[in-house]
């Protein structure tokens, strides 16, 4: 499970943000609260902020990271183009920032660990490459934790200690300024290296923001699909819970030449029962509404990660989506019934349905908000304190006090005028 994510100097953030999914002392909806490596964690975060408030960056954030943990070890090839290297992306509005490090955190449990041992990763970069990067590790049981690597790229400083010696001196042979020490030891196949790496690669991302994946996305179609009526008699059962007018799907194998290579393309229908009759009628997918489309490219992701136990980060997870439906989709995660091996959603959000009491707890519920300097910040309820000094109560309305702008983190609206005189 993913405990803790951090980061800075990363866009609109000038200081350090945390997204922090421990759970606090609050005492509502304590079946929420998932015992991991020691810790308790908890299996959703909610962040809610007005347009350009950054919230949209923090998933951006931890998709940088991700990318950059997974392709990081082919940055020191000299046939790989400069465009295809991940560059540093710091907070522009300020001269000190641009010439800064950007750091990434994150502390994790990985899916199936007996032993629920905690692992802290992370690395700081510059326009030049890395600066510093860090692996350590603690039991369960344990406070301390145990360096594997440290590298500080400045002071010339490399720790190898807890890797395995036969692969140490491979390491500094073909270590790289952009190349992460966990992305090539990954492709060396050490095996601390290794566990870093496919965590990253375990999680799933989607960002419903970006038109072309939307688009990408709703192409995809879960494992098994074409082959197996199984796979498609769940599909159909997920989509059932709000358009059980689906009966099933019909599909089409075509083969499309492309530079001389033939591919495989599919056509999907959805089938519907005509009324007063036993016949079916058959429905391109994509003449499905918007809602159905996206709920079918959500399912491989859903499935894949309640499977695994893992993370799906989903940036504007509300769009094409009734908030009812966005809501069954947050009790996957939250009903520890359903969700048996402790898997996590974090996802962005206009929709302020979510942000209640009776579904959500405050240390559950994040706000990201801009200042005056173009500076994001995040935080949450939990830790909100108002003009009082008070943090906010478990009974009351959340959405109503949010609108009345007494937690920050909406539009400071003014009156539109589209006349050409001034």
């Amino acid at each position: 499970m993913l405990i803790q994510f951090s980061f800075k100097n990363f866009r609109s953030f000038k200081d350090e943000a945390i997204l922090d999914l421990t759970a606090t002392t609050c005492t509502e909806f304590p079946e929420h609260v998932r015992a991991s490596g020691g810790e308790k964690v908890l299996p959703v975060a909610a962040i809610f902020g007005a347009n350009a408030s950054g919230k949209s960056n923090v998933y951006n954030a931890f998709e940088y990271m991700t990318q950059y943990v997974l392709r990081s070890f082919s940055f020191g090839d000299e046939d790989i183009e400069s465009d295809a290297k991940i560059k540093q992306d710091p907070f522009l509005f300020d001269i000190e920032s641009v010439d800064k490090v950007s750091v990434f955190e994150v502390y994790f449990t990985i899916p199936g660990d007996d032993k629920q041992k905690v692992y802290n990763y992370g690395f700081s970069m510059n326009r030049q490459g890395i600066e510093e990067e860090w692996l350590n590790i603690k039991a369960r049981t344990v406070r301390e934790y145990r360096p594997i690597f440290y590298r500080n790229t400045a002071h010339e400083e490399l720790d190898l200690s807890g890797i395995p010696k036969a692969s140490q001196e491979n390491i500094k042979i073909s270590l790289e300024p952009q190349t992460l020490i966990v992305s090539l030891g990954a492709k060396l196949k050490i095996e601390k290296c290794k566990l870093i790496r496919d965590w990253f690669g375990y999680n799933s991302l989607s960002n419903f923001a970006d038109p072309i994946e939307s688009l990408l996305r709703y192409r995809m179609m879960p494992k098994g699909f074409v082959e197996d009526k199984n796979v498609q008699n769940k599909v159909v059962n997920f989509l059932g819970a709000f358009d059980d007018s689906i009966k099933g799907f019909s599909i089409t194998k075509h083969e499309k030449e492309e530079e001389k290579e033939k591919r495989k393309v599919y056509s999907i229908n959805t089938l519907h029962v005509k009324k007063g009759s036993n016949k079916s009628v058959e429905i391109s997918l994509g003449e499905e509404s918007a809602g159905t489309q996206k709920m079918f490219a959500l399912y491989p992701e859903l499935q894949s990660v309640l499977t695994k136990g893992a993370v799906l980060f989903v940036d504007e997870l509300n769009a094409r989506l009734h908030p009812l439906l966005m809501r069954n989709i947050l009790l996957l995660f939250l009903n520890p019934e359903i969700n048996t091996n402790n898997a996590q959603l974090i996802f962005t959000t206009h929709d302020l349905l979510p942000m209640s009491n009776r579904l959500l707890r405050r240390d559950e519920i994040w706000f990201a908000e801009k200042d005056i300097d173009g500076a994001s910040e995040l935080y949450s309820l939990i830790d909100f304190k108002g003009e009082t000094g008070k943090a906010v109560r478990k009974d009351v309305n959340y959405i109503k006090q949010y609108l009345l702008g007494n937690y920050g983190a909406i539009p400071l609206l003014k009156d539109m005028d589209f006349s050409s005189e001034k």
